[in-house]
């Protein structure tokens, strides 16, 4: 599978509808495995080439329905990088300090250093995915009647990740589209698998009887916010290892298209180098 097959052209819908959640991409899984070792490979080199060429930062932003994987995502294509270098936020509901804010503060302060890379577990587009479902959650917001909110709030979306890269923070964004027959079946394996039980929450069983309602907000919220600068990745999330190969694949290419260097080393730096080095020949 193509990776430009996998993102939504800027200024074109989303699809979602047309694009099949099951699809293997021509691989089998063997192969896939292949592909994904030898990119979570990549990533580990590519990492460190950011880390020291310190000019960008990356933020991954996963988003997909319960059960379609966002764990695992993070933890399989994450697997060869070094942690120092990787901070991993989740949003939940939010507190009543980022209430009295608006919604974009609790996610700003954080964003990924330059050099590191950050990754979105869920993130600022639940403000107009859950909250567009659930509009009475509005209400804890408490801000001004706004008869186009919905459109705002894309707006300032597009803005604030367009100053994110402007500014150094390569935005990739990846919405996990998985069948609602496969988060079925991934609720009940994990009311099925005693050491899985725990990650199980009825109310997420609560939230499916909105599926419909939560697919035409994702088509909306995808049309309205693939740019240019940060577009987005439909990742056919049905099969979780062609999942974690395509992210990683898609997140290799982000960082190559950086066109990164590796810091030079001045003249005085080699001289003190090579004084430094002679000190250490010189040692019993």
């Amino acid at each position: 599978m193509k990776l430009k097959h996998l993102m939504v052209e800027p200024g074109e819908r989303a699809n979602l509808a047309g694009r099949d959640p099951a699809s293997k991409g021509g691989l089998d899984k063997d192969e896939g495995k292949t592909v994904l070792a030898r990119k979570t490979e990549q990533l580990a080199e590519l990492q460190e080439l950011l880390w020291a060429s310190h000019t960008w930062a990356l933020l991954v932003v996963f988003q997909g329905m319960d059960g379609s994987g966002k764990d695992s995502a993070t933890k399989h294509v994450m697997s060869g990088v070094n942690p120092q270098g990787v901070e991993v936020v989740s949003f939940k509901q939010p507190s009543v300090e980022e209430l009295e804010h608006d919604f974009l503060w609790r996610v700003s302060a954080r964003t990924p250093e330059r050099g590191r890379i950050g990754i979105f577990n869920r993130s600022h587009y639940e403000e107009v995915l859950a909250v567009r479902v659930h509009p009475e959650w509005l209400d804890r917001q408490r801000i001004p009647a706004r008869p186009r909110i919905w459109e705002e709030r894309y707006e300032d979306i597009n803005a604030f990740e367009r100053h994110l890269d402007r500014n150094g923070t390569k935005i990739v964004k990846c919405f996990l589209h998985v069948s609602k027959d496969e988060q079925k079946q991934r609720f009940l394996d994990r009311l099925d698998e005693p050491h899985k039980e725990w990650k199980f929450d009825a109310n997420d069983v609560a939230e499916r009887a909105h599926w419909d309602e939560y697919m035409a907000a994702y088509e909306d919220a995808l049309t309205a916010t693939s740019t240019a600068w940060a577009p987005w990745h439909v990742i056919p999330a049905d099969h979780k290892w062609l999942a974690h190969t395509l992210i990683a694949s898609v997140i290799v290419e982000a960082i190559e298209s950086l066109e990164l260097s590796w810091p030079e080393v001045t003249e005085d730096e080699r001289k003190a180098n090579a004084e430094a080095r002679r000190k250490l020949e010189a040692e019993d």
